[in-house]
């Protein structure tokens, strides 16, 4: 009996220091996976895991074909709206369900799996696969196929015809056009040779690999071909690095960075997303000339609202050196700085870039005083009058290998960081995002992820805030709105234009200043004919400029 040319490719999520997988993303190595396939004589079909959820079928019927790969893991796990990365019981129940045809599991799974921050990731086999793909899936998964061992490093020869190939695979994606495809431009980290920070999984792929800029174009080619229009930089441990030479800090090369983003333009002209993600700021504190300098190159070819992730981990001095972290606190400061500086103007209402900060708990050396220390920084930031995008609060998940695994306070300070946490959205982030987006602010084609009164969405890009909208919306519905209210992690939004004379009651209330009593009566004297009839009932309200009557 001839073997079944059909595969199916199942999307577990993955999220590394360096690469986002989780739904509305979709991860080079779903990408590349699928372009093996189809090297070696496969269709492959695409389903993620939220999708096996809701029916299992999709990942047991007959025409998933002979072969099934998943690809699955985190190494740094955080909260998600647009999609719920595989647990390791749901990954082994897969595995056990197919059974039948071969199975294959790669990704982050492979350095270990732990259920959360806070616990140690424990590396195994895991059960109801035939293989487990070492290193880079891609790589592994043609040599297996080859009829080799199931392992390979990264290799750009290799990978990028094969990403370019799978280009086609995310039209699968439930939430296309609505995706971002995440574009590798490096593996490795510059510090591997003083071992990296003490936690982070990055330098398991050794010194940095640079891909070439004819190899992203050719995949970004392929992608906009496909149907994306939202790309994000975000495969790589800080984009300042792009083509720089050696040393612990590489000096940033804006004529390198200039060349890229030129390059993916060139390739997806009409693209509605071009943003970025991490940003060592211990690059930007050493050679701030040449970072500001690549910082305008990318607010320059960019898109606005976007964010650089800044890997700070904590404001003490203490755990900074104990556990070989990029940056002390002053020179973190002096990188928010200096972004803000560079990224800090608004186009169209919205901040072109914005640091956005990580914290991590659990770090060797960490004490009570630390979240104390962590609090001032933020409370420094604050007095300042900067901006901060947003801020990430975990805690550690010590992979085998790292030195995190053997030296950690896990468990140590639990109420006192509870309190840091706390302190952190009521103090820190509501204040910030009413800095960030004033009322009035519009935010554009927000995608709606989760259905209901309230609606929640997002705008496609990197660490978009979350918005609230009072009313029932269905899913994937996209609108545009202007924020009229803050909580600590999102904002409450209405649909923009408003309008007045047709908005369910309920919704009136939102409008800034008007309030429950107020908006019965704005209700009941409705159509208003203008702008200054309106304003004889609710008041002056911030956003008039967005009003339709």
């Amino acid at each position: 009996m001839p073997r079944s040319t059909n595969a199916l490719i199942i999307d577990g999520y993955v999220d590394e220091p360096a690469c986002l997988g989780v739904s509305p993303y979709v991860s080079p190595y779903i990408r590349e996976v699928a372009g093996v396939l189809i090297g070696h004589g496969y269709a492959p079909r695409y389903v993620t895991i939220d999708q096996v959820r809701a029916d299992p079928a999709l990942a047991t019927s007959p025409g998933r074909g002979d072969l099934v790969v998943m690809i699955a893991g985190l190494t740094v796990p955080g909260a998600y709206i647009g999609g719920r990365p595989a647990t390791l019981t749901e990954i082994q129940q897969i595995g056990i369900l197919l059974r039948q045809p071969t199975t294959a599991i790669g990704g982050p799974i492979a350095f270990g799996y732990a259920p959360g921050g806070g616990k140690k990731a424990i590396r195994q086999a895991i059960a109801g696969f035939d293989v487990t793909l070492s290193g880079s899936p891609a790589v592994a998964l043609d040599s297996w196929l080859l009829g080799g061992e199931p392992a390979g490093a990264g290799d750009y020869s290799l990978t990028d015809p094969w990403a370019a190939a799978g280009a086609g695979i995310i039209g699968g994606h439930p939430a296309f056009p609505y995706v971002i495809c995440e574009l590798e431009t490096a593996t490795g980290c510059s510090r591997a040779t003083v071992g990296g920070c003490s936690f982070c999984t990055e330098p398991f792929y050794g010194l940095p690999r640079y891909r070439s800029i004819e190899g992203i174009a050719e995949e970004v080619a392929a992608l906009y071909a496909a149907g994306a229009r939202h790309f994000r930089l975000g495969r790589q441990p800080d984009l300042l690095a792009y083509k720089s030479g050696g040393g612990e800090f590489p000096v940033p090369r804006p004529e390198a960075l200039a060349e890229l983003f030129s390059a993916v333009r060139e390739n997806a002209p009409d693209l509605k997303t071009l943003h970025i993600d991490n940003i060592n700021p211990g690059t930007i504190a050493r050679h701030e000339d040449a970072a500001r300098a690549a910082l305008e190159v990318i607010v320059a070819g960019h898109t606005p609202g976007d964010t650089a992730s800044f890997g700070m981990e904590t404001a003490d001095p203490a755990v900074v050196a104990a556990n070989n972290l990029k940056a002390m606190p002053d020179d973190v400061f002096r990188a928010i700085e200096v972004v803000n500086e560079v990224g800090g103007k608004r186009t169209r209402g919205i901040p072109e870039l914005l640091p956005g900060l990580n914290f991590i708990v659990g770090l060797a050396g960490e004490t009570p005083a630390t979240f104390d220390a962590n609090e001032a920084f933020l409370r420094r930031v604050l007095d300042a009058g900067l901006l901060v995008r947003r801020v990430n609060i975990r805690q550690v998940m010590p992979f085998e290998g790292t030195k995190a695994y053997t030296e950690n306070t896990l468990g140590k300070h639990d109420a006192r960081f509870r309190s840091f946490k706390e302190w952190t959205r009521k103090e820190f982030d509501e204040p910030m995002l009413r800095r960030v987006f004033p009322v009035g602010t519009v935010l554009s084609e927000v995608v709606v992820e989760v259905p209901g009164k309230p609606s929640f969405g997002r705008q496609m890009g990197s660490y978009p805030i979350l918005v609230g909208i009072p009313l029932e919306l269905p899913a994937r519905a996209v609108i545009d709105t202007v924020v009229v209210d803050w909580g600590m992690r999102s904002v409450t939004a209405l649909p923009s234009p408003v309008e007045v004379n047709t908005l369910p009651a309920a919704a009136l209330r939102w409008i800034p200043g008007v309030g429950k009593k107020r908006a019965a009566t704005i209700a009941a004297r409705r159509p208003f004919g203008s702008v200054e009839e309106f304003r004889e009932v609710a008041g002056e309200t911030g956003i008039e400029g967005v009003m339709r009557f």
